[in-house]
């Protein structure tokens, strides 16, 4: 069953959408890429004249309110995006009362998920070599499961339309849909377009493929590096990995970012790449900087070869022509993660190149496929977010998809 083939008319539709948008120091939201993603599904229900609950959650709580990470401050905006007041509950399991009030066409947004514990089910106060962890976690579970099901107790459908958390076996992003039968629960349209585009990167590939990943640490990144040695021709390691590969290979990277105890893993991503026959393309130099800030003094240099005091902090004008000769003929592309720090205006060349690539390839009939926050706000900081295939919502999420992982939301909704 899709999305499409339901008419809501006079139902009540609980939908599960990733409203974890970043906001200022006023509670402002600075991205709203989430809640422009999220509307065709919440207009949907509208539109065909149900009344709409939507749940997210925000932040890491840690299963304690804390009114930094209150949906509250974000109500005023989802209701100017979708066109109606958007009514509040400020208890996501005492909303009874708030569901019961709710008339077709109305929507109502429920406090932060993440206030309560059982959402993501983990034993809380209690370390994993605990001899009593094994009853905490299956006392939890039943707590999570008596949580989902009171989310599920407040409407007729329930639709998951949050990519970004689909990775995550959390209450209402997978338990919930036990409380539905087939022909009531089912994927947003945001989630259909996001599996889609992943089909389109794995199963769908038109040679050459380009994957570009970015970010500080190989440790975070390393499945999915070696999952994609598999499947790309080019691949492409930047951002804060480049120093652990340097000094991996002899080289001195300064007081550059560099993980010591992955420096065996880097090597071996060399020798798998060697093997495979996959182009492993690595930051020849760097933009270096003697100080993590905006305005420090810099110089560039070979990223192998970075004085002490100095770090690496953007790619280097050698390193980001090797970066745009792998993109520009790529007919499939994937981006996660920086090429620097991209926060800091005046290290944003590294980024911004590989943005203006891909958004050259794309223009040539590639498939470019932008993914991770990180990625997402580079690409919207430099105002190219027309210019690529596909924006996903998702990162976890994203790059398990990618590893050839089930998702906890998908499976729950497909079986």
């Amino acid at each position: 069953m899709t999305i499409n083939e339901v008419n809501f008319q006079g139902s009540k539709v609980i939908v599960r959408v990733d409203f974890n948008v970043p906001l200022n120091e006023a509670g402002q939201i600075t991205d709203d890429t989430r809640i422009r993603g999220a509307l065709p599904t919440l207009k949907k229900v509208l539109a065909d004249g149900g009344a709409l609950i939507i749940m997210s959650h925000m932040g890491k709580p840690k299963g304690k309110v804390n009114p930094k990470f209150s949906l509250g401050q974000i109500t005023e905006a989802v209701s100017a995006a979708l066109g109606v007041p958007v009514a509040f509950a400020p208890d996501c399991a005492k909303a009874q009362d708030a569901v019961a009030k709710l008339q077709p066409g109305q929507a109502l947004l429920l406090e932060n998920l993440r206030f309560y514990p059982e959402e993501e089910g983990k034993p809380v106060g209690i370390e994993k070599d605990d001899p009593n962890y094994k009853a905490a976690k299956a006392e939890m579970a039943e707590r999570q499961k008596e949580f989902a099901k009171t989310l599920a107790s407040y409407a007729d459908y329930y639709v998951m339309d949050a990519f970004g958390t689909a990775h995550r076996k959390h209450a209402s992003t997978a338990v919930i849909a036990d409380y539905f039968d087939a022909e009531h629960k089912l994927l947003g349209y945001l989630m259909e377009k996001e599996v889609t585009a992943v089909d389109n990167v794995l199963s769908n590939i038109k040679r050459p493929f380009t994957a570009i990943m970015g970010g500080s640490k190989v440790s975070t990144k390393i499945g999915i590096i070696e999952n994609l040695l598999g499947k790309v021709d080019n691949l492409i390691l930047c951002g804060g990995m480049t120093y652990t590969f340097a000094k991996a290979l002899g080289g001195n990277v300064g007081n550059s970012i560099c993980e010591e105890d992955k420096l065996d893993v880097a090597l071996n991503v060399i020798k798998l790449a060697k093997e495979k026959g996959v182009n492993l393309v690595l930051g020849t130099d760097c933009v270096a900087g003697d100080n993590f800030s905006n305005d420090c003094n810099t110089q560039v240099c070979p990223a192998n070869n970075i004085p002490e005091g100095w770090e690496g902090l953007d790619a280097g004008p050698e390193t980001r022509k090797l970066f745009a000769s792998a993109i520009e003929n790529a007919k499939t592309i994937l981006w996660n993660g920086p090429a620097g720090v991209f926060e800091f205006d005046n290290f944003t060349a590294g980024s911004r190149a590989i943005a203006e690539a891909i958004a050259k390839a794309t223009a040539n009939g590639a498939f470019s496929l932008i993914g991770g926050g990180d990625s997402v706000a580079c690409i919207n900081k430099f105002g190219m977010a027309d210019q690529v295939s596909y924006i996903s919502t998702g990162g976890g999420a994203l790059l398990e998809a990618i590893e050839g992982k089930v998702l906890p939301g998908i499976a729950a909704i497909k079986g």
